[in-house]
């Protein structure tokens, strides 16, 4: 547990590797529970549960390079996501916990069973003598910001939205902030029941911002709530974001704008979980009243989201009027390229943010300065390989 962050996003920590230290901790402690991925184990950062836990593998041959093995293993890799699904969703009937890992392009793969295994948690719902389930748990990493070579093959957040879509209201999208969010969210998935957690996090160390009990309060109050270390008394602009990546770009333009423009009153309101036509889980869902405290009435909203920006549009939309939004988020533009790069392409970087409030205040001169950096950029990334942008 982390009591206090004396300096929010000073440090940098990968929520993956949080992830994997719990799932470690899971497959040590419980002896029926099992994890299943793909074959991006090592890739996605979960590798410490090989230091307790094996691969099941059957009487098939080994060799020196191999992994742990056994024919009783609790990791269970097969390069397909369908069987590794079935199998997981078994388990879970049964009553005993599991996870799935996978890239986050991946995913998608999976969607019709996800669709038929929601369908069928609303219909055992409905039967009294059947016990809740364990949540079907997704961990969703090697996400569309960090692709430095894949690239676009490797780039969609589209189960993001498919989940959000369902009026079965079945279906929790968790976004951890930082690795202390992601621990929260661990735990969330392992006390969930009849429900899908798809729980979408980076490998690559990011910025820590939260202690744990602002993490679990998100978890309690509806999914929202303020930065204070980042937000101003009566702001001229409230900014959101759900997602690490675009949380850090978000955090990184009001510093930018604070700079540029030392008048202007801004708020942070951080999202970490979505559920269907709001903001929230399934269970704690951001209540209007409570919208207006934390956003305002009146406020331009600024916001940047891990996934399709269409897909949190229509849930602020729930909230307040579409003309107070201006949000961002990946737009399907891809290409194997450095990270500063990617946020350009999709107009999620802290310089497009910074340039909505500059674009609202008729400051063209700060407009034209935000997009020469844009340009600069670019043209390094492409002769050079990597960022100017850190």
């Amino acid at each position: 547990m982390i009591d206090r962050v004396e300096n929010p996003g000073a440090e940098s920590f990968s929520p993956a590797r949080k992830i994997g230290e719990l799932l470690r901790r899971e497959l040590e402690n419980d002896p029926y529970f099992y994890f299943f991925s793909p074959d991006e184990t090592t890739s996605n950062r979960f590798d410490e549960i090989f230091e307790v836990a094996s691969r099941a593998w059957g009487d098939l041959p080994q060799r020196k390079w191999d992994l742990p093995e056994s024919s009783d293993g609790h990791i269970v890799e097969m390069l397909s996501e369908n069987v590794l699904f079935s199998v997981m969703t078994g388990h879970l009937n049964n009553g005993e916990q599991a996870m799935m890992g996978s890239y986050e392009a991946f995913f998608p793969i999976i969607t019709s069973q996800l669709l038929q295994q929601i369908k069928f948690i609303k219909q055992s719902k409905q039967v009294a003598w059947r016990e809740p389930m364990p949540a079907v748990n997704l961990l969703s990493t090697s996400t569309c910001w960090r692709q430095d070579h894949n690239g676009f093959t490797h780039q969609s957040p589209a189960l993001i939205s498919t989940l959000l879509s369902l009026p079965s209201n079945l279906a929790n999208c968790i976004f951890p902030v930082d690795d202390v969010a992601a621990e929260e969210a661990f735990d969330f998935m392992l006390d969930s029941r009849d429900v899908v957690n798809l729980t979408t996090f980076n490998k690559n160390p990011l910025p820590r911002y939260i202690d744990s009990h602002h993490a679990k309060f998100l978890f309690d109050n509806g999914g929202a709530s303020i930065y204070q270390f980042a937000s101003d008394e009566d702001p001229d602009f409230v900014f959101t974001a759900a997602g690490d990546i675009p949380t850090r770009e978000v955090l990184k333009a009001m510093k930018i704008l604070r700079r540029d423009l030392p008048d202007v009153r801004m708020r942070f309101v951080g999202i970490n979980a979505l559920s269907y036509r709001a903001i929230g889980t399934t269970e704690n869902k951001l209540s209007r009243e409570k919208f207006y405290e934390l956003f305002t009435k009146k406020c331009p909203i600024i916001a940047n989201f891990h996934g399709y920006p269409e897909t949190l549009e229509n849930i602020l939309e729930n909230y307040t009027e579409r003309r107070r939004l201006r949000v961002h988020g990946f737009n399907e533009e891809g290409s194997t390229t450095t990270p500063f790069e990617m946020l350009r392409r999709n107009r999620a970087s802290r310089y497009d943010i910074a340039m909505d409030v500059a674009e609202v205040l008729g400051r063209k001169d700060l407009v034209e300065k935000y997009q020469d950096v844009l340009k600069q950029n670019h043209e390094h990334a492409v002769k050079y390989g990597e960022d100017l942008v850190k």
